[in-house]
Order: structure tokens, then C-alpha cells, then sequence
């Protein structure tokens, strides 16, 4: 049959039949000087709809905070952010206290029990 002859199937319906399985490209690139391997390419690609790819338990899209305006980040992004706050809080606490006078610590030497001469 040539190339674009009666055909029943569009293009559109292969595509649809594609997404609706999924198919998947593998293959292996390497690059040898004198039998020692100096580069290796592993192509993986998968073409599948959304909705078959979460089937399959792919959903690295809805996690990446590039691709994706849900995302909250990691839980380490999380706690670094809350420790930053609590530094931060810290540090303005600390300079809004007023400064400790020397008869609280003491004496004048700041250590409790001796004075100077």
C-alpha cells in the first residue's frame, strides 16, 4: 500500500492509541577509543498520556516546584526555611534586650566573688 494511501486510521488516532498505552524508546550510545569506553549515553524515553503515567506511578512533574505552582518543597527546603525564621527571630530578640549591668553578673570583673583591687 503506498504512503498515505486509504488508510483508516488518522493520525489522530494513532496518537490517541499511543498516549492511551504508552510506548517506550531505549537505547544505548558509546563512544570507544582503543577498547576503553569513554562515554556512554543511556537514552530511556517514555511517551504516554498524564493520566497513564500516574497509572504507572509517574508523577515527578507535580513535585518539581519548576514545573509545578503546588509544590511547597522538600521537607528539608521546609525546615530550613522555619530554622532561617527562628534565627532570625533570635538575632532580633537578642538585640532589643537591654545590656546586662555589671552588678547582675557579679561584679565589676563580671565573675562572681572577686573584685578588683
Amino acid at each position: 500500500m503506498p504512503y498515505g494511501g486509504s488508510s483508516s486510521s488518522s493520525l489522530a488516532d494513532i496518537l490517541e492509541r499511543v498516549l492511551d498505552k504508552g510506548i517506550v524508546i531505549a537505547g544505548d550510545i558509546r563512544i570507544n577509543l582503543l577498547d576503553i569506553e569513554l562515554l556512554t549515553i543511556k537514552l530511556r524515553i517514555l511517551i504516554a498520556s498524564v493520566d497513564k503515567a500516574k497509572e504507572m506511578g509517574i508523577d515527578w512533574w507535580e513535585h518539581d516546584p519548576s514545573l509545578s505552582s503546588r509544590h511547597t518543597g522538600s521537607p528539608l527546603e521546609q525546615e530550613n526555611r522555619r530554622l532561617r525564621a527562628e534565627l532570625e527571630a533570635l538575632r532580633h530578640d537578642r538585640v532589643d534586650e537591654p545590656p546586662e549591668r555589671s552588678e547582675d553578673r557579679g561584679g565589676s570583673s563580671g565573675r562572681p566573688g572577686r573584685e578588683r583591687p
